[in-house]
């Protein structure tokens, strides 16, 4: 069953969680728009099937109440904060708005983030940075998932990269990807519809490949691009969790594991002021036709830059709504109903 959700609708309705789990209404909304935004756009792995994890991990005290994070480092253009382990989107937006007031201070910002928790899509950020016209980047690490080349134990996360580019409307093109080839989140949503996964995203406990979402659970990421991702995993890893004075490698725990052990993770937020090079906006769209306009091969209608494809999806679920997977539907109804929430099955039904 798939349910059609008004993007307003759904905002509304996991916000009410989090206020109801004791978050003022500020702060739960900023982490209903986090997570129906990746529904928009097409990205349910971190929409709002992540929802009752969250309130799980509130509830077993693994996830705070906090909806500040500490200054605990300010070098002027550096700066560290601890999130304590609050709502990774409540640590991330703070971060995100320190690191635009101190680029536009001293040109370019650099805000990590220790004792973190899951911040959502990292498209967030880096969007919210380059609306701001400034080039924004945001990278998180994450429990080890993949191993080294022609190892058998995972000892880096697949951890997500994303960067923005301003333009003259605002963002220019987004890149946001994970560096394994697909996310654990995408295998887990998998398992719980009962779907087999390409043999290329990840092997069993063995290191052989497998088509088997449980398996892979129990096994290793593949990286994307082979040694390339791996390479550019284990430096994300320097740049958020070393750098951060926080958790990296093996000390970054399961998202999904233990949901009384903190998650651990640690961010790192950038953010680059272009406006003192002369022409920024005008040579970004000149490279972004120039990819766009390129010669395409039989077939192809059209190519597109990064990001372009999900800000179409969102064009069109603003439209049509959300279309959310039935086990995502039930799992959000059971948490409505253990909070004394009207459920989102009888807001659409019109109960």
């Amino acid at each position: 069953m798939t349910l059609r959700i008004p993007p307003v609708r759904l905002r509304t309705f996991v916000a009410s969680l989090f206020e109801a789990a004791g978050f003022s209404a500020g702060a739960a909304a900023s982490v209903a728009d986090s997570l129906v935004e990746a529904d928009a756009r097409g990205i349910p792995s971190h929409g709002t099937m992540l929802a009752p994890l969250y309130l799980e991990r509130i509830d077993r005290l693994s996830v705070s109440r906090e909806e500040t994070p500490l200054t605990v480092h300010d070098a002027g253009a550096l700066i560290a904060l601890d999130a304590r382990d609050m709502l990774g989107q409540l640590s991330s937006d703070a971060a995100a708005s320190i690191a635009i007031e101190r680029a536009r201070q001293f040109g370019i910002a650099i805000v990590t983030v220790r004792h973190a928790f899951h911040f959502g899509g990292a498209f967030r950020y880096t969007e919210a940075i380059a609306q701001a016209g400034l080039i924004g980047v945001a990278a998180s690490n994450t429990r080890p998932l993949m191993p080294a080349i022609g190892g058998a134990q995972a000892v880096v996360g697949n951890n997500p990269i994303a960067v923005s580019v301003p333009g003259a409307d605002a963002v220019a093109f987004t890149l946001d990807m994970a560096l394994s080839e697909a996310a654990m989140g995408k295998i887990r949503l998998a398992e719980a519809e009962g779907r087999r996964i390409p043999p290329t995203w990840a092997t069993d406990a063995d290191g052989v490949p497998t088509e088997d979402p449980t398996a892979a659970i129990a096994g290793l990421l593949l990286p994307a691009g082979g040694p390339k991702g791996f390479g550019l995993a284990l430096v994300v890893d320097v740049l958020t969790g070393v750098l951060s004075g926080g958790a990296f490698g093996s000390q970054v725990k399961g998202l999904y594991g233990d949901t009384s052990v903190p998650y651990d993770c640690a961010h790192v937020f950038i953010a680059i002021d272009p406006s003192h090079i002369d022409g920024f906006e005008e040579r970004v769209a000149d490279l972004a036709a120039a990819v766009t306009g390129s010669r395409r091969r039989p077939g192809v209608e059209r190519l597109y830059l990064p990001g372009e494809i999900q800000a179409g999806t969102a064009a069109v679920a603003a439209r049509e709504g959300i279309a959310l997977e039935g086990s995502t539907v039930t799992a959000l109804d059971h948490v409505a109903r253990r909070l004394g929430v009207a459920t989102l099955t009888a807001e659409e039904d019109g109960e």
